[in-house]
């Protein structure tokens, strides 16, 4: 395969994409979008990031006498109040899509707001029509300029190494001290589910729809939270197939702790938030330590470098090489055709009898 259509699959979670969109269907392509090498400096959360026709704070130094130079985010929108922070992904056309920039500017803004004395909770929200529909799943393009021959994701360690380094990124959300509360609305799926269980709460709108569609060819999820909110069954339940489940459904679960009428999704999150900001963020930050403790007694944090490496086993599978043999010679609408197809609507139900239809679609038990 030719350098210019190699796949980067160490984060395998898809924005979803089919020829024909069904309810579920984000029907989406997103650009990955290569890693920055170098350093990444490391702003304030309000003084210093610019919130898009905002304006340009004016440069100054912190208490350590650092430069605090002001920075506009690409794929994130950041702002706060009353001791909430709020970061909203910001790429509606691509349902959210996490590309590498998206990744590396929600760490930096998360740790950003951790430091930043002000904030005492935030919450992570998207724009748009999807909370997240997953990680980027587009060909990696080659940049013909860098003079370092750098890792790819051709061999095990480097896929693990990849994965790894993405890992860093998103465990921002559980290792930062406050309290972070994840607010789903549409399509919340593969890698977006990655970011939505690693925050403290999750509140969603009762027709989101979450799920691990990749599973059925490509891979495992690089964060594995799932066991711990769902336990084992139901999370193989759903991991194996792919198959989505509601917001209703998930709070039914335990995947997520509540769900709401869409309408009422944001005043239901930014009520919790505001009574979240009432409290000493010092005894926010204890709170949160003792629960993410507990979790770690558990193995919750041994299980995300576990997940990363059974991740980087399961591309090595047959469904997973031809899947990207047939995105790059044929598309990634038609491998994701292909794939999701047989499943029907990708639906599952929580409670009553699956009955489905010839092609696969769910449908309503008889009247008694």
């Amino acid at each position: 395969m030719p350098d210019r259509e190699r796949w980067h699959v160490a984060q395998q979670g898809a924005s979803e994409e089919r020829a024909h969109p069904r309810p579920d269907d984000p029907s989406s392509i997103a650009g990955y979008e290569p890693s920055q090498h170098g350093a990444v400096a490391r702003p304030g959360f309000l003084d210093l990031v610019v919130v898009p026709g905002r304006g340009v704070p004016s440069p100054g130094a912190d208490d350590e006498g650092r430069d605090r130079v002001a920075r506009t985010f690409e794929t994130i929108r950041v702002e706060a109040a009353d001791g909430v922070g709020r970061i909203t992904l910001n790429r509606p056309e691509k349902l959210n899509a996490i590309s590498a920039t998206m990744l590396r500017e929600l760490h930096d803004a998360l740790w950003d707001a951790d430091e930043d004395t002000s904030v005492h909770c935030l919450v992570v929200a998207g724009e748009g029509r999807a909370f997240c529909a997953g990680y980027d799943l587009t060909p990696l393009q080659q940049g013909g300029d860098d003079p370092v021959e750098r890792r790819g994701s051709r061999s095990f360690d480097d896929d693990t190494w990849q994965m790894e380094r993405s890992q860093r990124l998103r465990m921002a959300v559980f290792d930062m001290h406050k309290p972070v509360i994840a607010q789903v609305h549409g399509y919340c799926l593969a890698g977006g589910t990655d970011l939505a269980t690693l925050c403290d709460m999750l509140i969603c709108a009762d027709d989101a729809r979450f799920g691990f569609p990749p599973g059925r060819d490509l891979g495992v999820l690089p964060t594995q939270m799932w066991l711990y909110h769902v336990g084992p069954q139901w999370a193989k339940r759903l991991l194996m197939t792919g198959d989505t489940v509601s917001g209703a459904e998930a709070a039914q679960l335990g995947l997520a702790l509540k769900s709401v009428p869409a309408d009422l999704l944001a005043a239901e999150v930014d009520g919790l938030a505001r009574r979240l900001a009432l409290v000493d963020r010092e005894l926010l930050a204890a709170n949160k330590r003792v629960v993410n403790l507990g979790l770690e007694l558990m193995g919750a944090r041994t299980m995300q470098r576990l997940a990363v490496e059974i991740d980087a086993r399961g591309h090595l599978a047959e469904s997973a090489v031809a899947f990207r043999r047939t995105a790059a010679e044929e598309g990634l609408r038609e491998a994701l055709r292909r794939r999701d197809a047989p499943f029907g609507d990708g639906r599952a139900r929580v409670v009553g009898p699956e009955l489905r239809d010839d092609d696969g679609n769910l449908v309503d038990p008889p009247s008694p």
